[in-house]
């Protein structure tokens, strides 16, 4: 029996050089987050992930905690996104004391529009760089390792971005 999956929307993985969509979603405190209000002002982390408290999901939410100052040293905002509710956020942040935005996406709305690939029976588990302009210039996709995309992100950012 062989399995494949497709990206539900038939939409193209988004990827280095692209603009990413302007989109709405809630927070975990149910308050209205617009990615086009950040868009110059903050190089952008936004990463995908398929569920709070799972194993490998909360090493790598734990993982952008722990790195948060650094990121936050570096100009950037991290944000969480995947298809959990606006109570299941608040709870995960809470537990792990998460000091950044998780947004909820219904219908893997966002998801689906940043070409995110279905892996292992569950939404893929990807992180994008987004500079000031909107446009990705970094991904990392590493399903089962998910304390590589705090640690490949901030090295992105830290060498690349910041250079004089």
């Amino acid at each position: 029996m062989s399995f494949s999956f497709a990206v539900t929307n038939g939409s193209k993985p988004l990827g280095v050089g692209d603009s990413i969509p302007i989109f709405s979603l809630k927070d975990q405190n149910a308050k209205t987050f617009n990615i086009a209000d950040y868009i110059g002002k903050k190089v952008l982390v936004v990463y995908f992930y398929p569920r709070d408290e799972s194993m490998v999901c909360t090493k790598e939410a734990c993982a952008f905690r722990d790195s948060s100052d650094d990121f936050i040293q570096s100009g950037a905002l991290i944000i969480g996104i995947n298809d959990g509710s606006v109570a299941s956020h608040k709870a995960f942040e809470t537990h792990y004391k998460l000091p950044f935005i998780l947004l909820s996406d219904p219908g893997n709305k966002v998801y689906n529009q940043f070409g995110i690939k279905n892996k292992l029976f569950m939404t893929g588990r990807k992180t994008f760089v987004i500079d000031l302009k909107g446009k990705i210039v970094y991904t990392h996709e590493a399903m089962l390792a998910g304390q590589e995309h705090a640690e490949d992100a901030l090295k992105y950012i830290k060498q690349s971005m910041h250079k004089k």
